[in-house]
């Protein structure tokens, strides 16, 4: 499942431009909506990162891309653009939300 137009409209606005002025050798850089996609289908999905399907861009670039936007606040931009967006349209109460990264994992030979 990849971002419609909408989505992507709604997130571009917060990918940095690329750090660097394109050069004429080397690979072409990968378009920031299909890292995106991949990076989305990663974390949507828990998969290792080698697991990337070949219908996205290379892992390690999908990878090498998720730690710079999560250095640079990215993400974060991203999520509280789309809660304020949503709370100005009556879609969403911050005053009654939290989010929460934890899990446990399953140990082997279950509870004990």
């Amino acid at each position: 499942m990849n971002l419609t137009e909408q989505e992507w409209d709604a997130v571009r606005r917060h990918i940095p431009a690329p750090p660097f002025k394109q050069k004429r050798t080397g690979r072409p850089r990968q378009p920031d909506r299909e890292v995106l996609n991949g990076i989305l289908w990663i974390l949507r999905t828990g998969a290792q990162w080698r697991e990337l399907p070949k219908s996205y861009p290379p892992y390690q670039t999908c990878h090498r891309r998720f730690q710079e936007w999560v250095k640079q606040r990215v993400f974060q931009k991203m999520l509280r653009s789309l809660a304020k967006d949503l709370e100005k349209r009556g879609k969403l109460d911050m005053s009654e939300c939290s989010i929460d990264g934890t899990f446990a994992s399953a140990k082997k030979g279950g509870f004990r």
